[in-house]
């Protein structure tokens, strides 16, 4: 007889766990399968994020601004830390380290919410039935009421240049290298793209990031991006948009990527590549005949607004299903389903997601750019500040950049809060947390925010989107 469970996740990322463990918490009795191999064979849950994601990119941010502070601006604050060195080996370990810190807390928050925690291939079949083939090849079928599929992404290859694992790499090779490249390319200008490329910008590399859209960074505010690009070329980054990549030829010391621009054709020497030109959907071999899960032309799994796939109970969360990639997405879905398989009233807010590249400066941004609400045709007023104003991000040698805030000019809603510049990831939360209860401009304008700190800067555009800021000139 089959093993049966109110429950079974099929994917441990942070969409996948995270349901598990909410669906523990609702009183089901929950599994969750999880096929995540790293690199030396063994086994662990956390999915990209956690084991070559979001986690160990920080890890090595983190490192490698650390060094390139020590480089550039210690000597302004007095400080002489005499000859440099850089010990990549100890810095990729310490990243290793914080990853299997995480990575193990996962199975201890598994037990202790009494979470059954499988490691293998789920594969779902009619009538709410899940292949389990373990890390042996042992195969069972389990049964559920309800499965809840989120089984993430994977890094597109691209065919004019595919990965080798050595000089063309992913997003996980590229935090693995042994050595700081002299040269790095760099394929995708987004999120991913960007991050890789400043960890060895900082840590010694010349890096070329090379862009197939016209604008840089084209799903931010224009006024962010430009002020982004801006500080990307003072620290020497060389970003080319409108550089659609052709090809590439591996030789024995280098790599030579072929480019159209508007000049025509390109070509840049580098001794590495990273490919980060976007993720797609983990749908392959998940789908057993008969299930009533549809795919669609992207190969995500098709759901309703609340996470429903065509076939009852059967739900799907994550990279794997429409909406931005994004861990903390995810996570708030996988919530979402376990509160109502429970029985629970749950929603997910979908125009409140925030989104953070961790760059220095920092990018974040949640709701509508400029552009969008121009395009929508409602009425709307603009307030600004610059970090190089504000009093904290002056003593933290951290003044660049700006916020910027959008609100509706007939109700004063907040429609868009864009942010680039020191803890921008930190400062987005506020935002957040006022537009999800439809909060106004005025609501930031009066709420006391402490001196000297640099949520101000967010204080101080809110009040110039009535040109009323205390601390800038109001046009």
């Amino acid at each position: 007889m089959a093993d049966t469970y109110d429950v079974i996740v099929i994917g441990g990322g942070p969409g996948g766990y995270v349901a598990a463990i909410r669906a523990a918490q609702n009183g089901l009795k929950s599994a969750c399968i999880d096929n995540w191999a790293n690199r030396d064979g063994s086994h662990s849950f956390g999915g990209t994020c956690l084991n070559a994601g979001c986690i160990p990119s920080k890890a090595l941010l983190e490192s490698s601004e650390l060094y390139h502070r020590a480089q550039e601006e210690f000597s302004t604050h007095g400080i002489g830390v005499g000859k440099l060195t850089l010990d990549l080996d100890t810095m990729q370990k310490r990243k290793t380290g914080i990853v299997g810190q995480l990575t193990g807390g996962i199975g201890a928050l598994f037990k202790a919410n009494k979470v059954t925690g499988l490691q293998g291939h789920g594969r779902l079949l009619a009538g709410r039935k899940v292949e389990y083939t373990d890390a042996d090849g042992k195969v069972s079928v389990l049964e559920a009421a309800n499965v809840i599929i989120a089984t993430g992404s994977t890094p597109i290859e691209l065919p004019q240049v595919p990965f080798d694992g050595d000089k063309v790499v992913d997003s996980w090779g590229a935090l693995d290298f042994t050595a700081v490249p002299k040269r790095l390319g760099v394929i995708g200008g987004g999120v991913i793209g960007l991050e890789l490329g400043s960890v060895w910008k900082r840590l010694g590399a010349e890096v070329t990031v090379l862009e197939a859209m016209d604008d840089f960074l084209f799903m931010a505010d224009r006024a962010v991006a430009k002020d982004a690009q801006r500080q990307f070329k003072r620290q020497g980054m060389t970003v080319l948009t409108g550089a659609k990549v052709t090809g590439a030829k591996v030789l024995k010391k280098a790599v030579t990527l072929s480019y159209d621009d508007a000049k025509g054709s390109q070509s840049v020497e580098v001794d590495k590549v990273v490919v980060a030109v976007g993720r797609r959907p983990n749908t392959e071999n998940l789908l057993g005949e008969d299930t009533g899960v549809e795919l669609d032309e992207r190969g995500r799994v098709v759901v309703d607004e609340h996470c429903r796939t065509g076939a009852s109970g059967v739900w799907a969360v994550g990279d794997v299903v429409r909406g931005p990639m994004l861990a903390h997405k995810a996570s708030e879905e996988g919530v979402v389903v376990a509160d109502l398989i429970a029985g629970k009233v749950a929603e997910m807010n979908y125009d409140v997601i925030p989104s953070v590249i961790y760059t220095a400066p920092e990018i974040a941004w949640v709701g509508k750019t400029e552009e969008q609400v121009k395009e929508s045709g409602r009425a709307y007023k603009v307030g600004s500040f610059s970090f190089a104003a504000n009093g904290r991000a002056k003593a933290m040698e951290a003044a660049a950049g700006l916020v910027k805030v959008i609100a509706a000019e007939d109700t004063d809603e907040l429609l868009g809060v864009h942010i680039v510049g020191p803890m921008a990831g930190e400062l987005i939360g506020e935002a957040v947390v006022a537009m999800e209860f439809q909060g106004s401009a005025e609501d930031l304008q009066l709420t006391i925010h402490a001196h000297p700190s640099l949520s101000e800067a967010v204080h101080e555009a809110a009040l110039a989107v009535d040109k009323r800021a205390i601390h800038a000139i109001n046009r």
